[in-house]
């Protein structure tokens, strides 16, 4: 007497794993807070729809997440850098424009 051999039934994960990038969206929320939101959003998307199926949907989320937390993060970046410059530049304008004291 043969047994046929059925495989296990399916524990309900995706197939193809589907990145949320939550981390990099949280992050960008101290960098630009509009898009911040923006990516936020679109990352808590991402693993509901693997969850329902609609595997391109998430896909697509998982996208634009990345795309508005790295433009958040960069403008940020950018940020800080322009008021560092300014803040440097007007401590060397401040010191040579005040006369010095006796």
């Amino acid at each position: 007497m043969s047994q046929e051999w059925t495989p296990p039934p399916s524990s309900g994960a995706p197939a193809a794993s589907v990145p949320n990038f939550l981390v990099p969206a949280i992050i960008s929320l101290f960098c630009c807070l509009p898009l911040g939101i923006v990516a936020v959003i679109f990352a808590a998307r991402v693993n509901g729809q693997v969850q329902a199926g609609d595997t391109q949907g998430a896909l697509d989320s998982s996208r634009k997440a990345k795309l508005f937390s790295y433009i958040a993060i960069g403008l940020g970046l950018v940020w800080v850098i322009i008021w560092i410059v300014m803040m440097v530049l007007g401590v060397g304008i401040g010191a040579l424009t005040t006369p010095p004291t006796s």
